[in-house]
């Protein structure tokens, strides 16, 4: 990765799939992380990609691409749910800052994930306010998965944590485009793509699931 200035939604994503797979092989470059790289980003940015990615202490973007600083612009939350404030910053990123990819990152073993699941069961304690907002966002997904009514309860042993991560990100993916028409419209004239993928707790690897626009 020799730059970090913008190109199409396709090098983009080139880029940082290359990216991964050093960090995958043990043999990351850990580019543009130096004292020039420093100064040079004092007084304006031009990130590569804005990441929205899952708040959990193991999805540290940076390093699981092998970029640098000024090169990703990340937004975060427990279980990379849609909201107000996530949605603000990505359009910042795409209507000011001229990012041609989106990529909403979620990955296995997520800790949102599982306590949507364990909050649909029959027995189930409520939730402290405000962690009951965030995993109210994917519950959908835990009804589809486990394929019964909005009003039943779930047996939650029963339900795949790993289907329903899927489901929620495609969700969210879905979600992004519906709910910001600045977002779609740069999917449509081709300058900005969005990419949902799965990141792998053991391997270290980023794994593409759903794609919208031209990568």
């Amino acid at each position: 990765m020799k730059s970090s200035t913008p190109k199409t939604p396709a090098d983009t994503w080139r880029e940082l799939r290359d990216g991964n797979a050093r960090f995958v092989s043990g043999a990351p470059m850990h580019p543009r992380q130096d004292v020039e790289r420093r100064a040079s980003l004092a007084h304006a940015q031009r990130p590569l990609v804005a990441i929205f990615g899952c708040s959990d202490s193991r999805l540290a973007a940076e390093i699981i691409f092998d970029v640098g600083l000024g090169d990703a612009f990340v937004v975060r939350n427990a279980g990379q749910v849609v909201s107000d404030s996530a949605l603000g910053s990505l359009e910042y990123a795409v209507g000011v800052l001229n990012v041609p990819l989106v990529l909403v990152l979620a990955h296995d073993e997520c800790g949102a994930v599982r306590a949507a699941i364990d909050s649909q069961a029959a027995d189930a304690a409520p939730l402290p306010s405000y962690i009951g907002g965030l995993v109210e966002k994917i519950v959908p997904a835990v009804r589809k998965v486990a394929g019964v009514p909005s009003d039943a309860p779930v047996e939650p042993a029963r339900i795949d944590a790993g289907y329903v991560g899927r489901e929620h990100l495609r969700n969210t993916v879905t979600g992004l485009v519906e709910s910001s028409e600045m977002i779609s419209d740069a999917i449509a004239a081709g300058t900005l793509a969005i990419v949902g993928a799965n990141y792998r707790l053991l391997e270290g690897r980023v794994e593409t699931d759903i794609v919208v626009g031209a990568v």
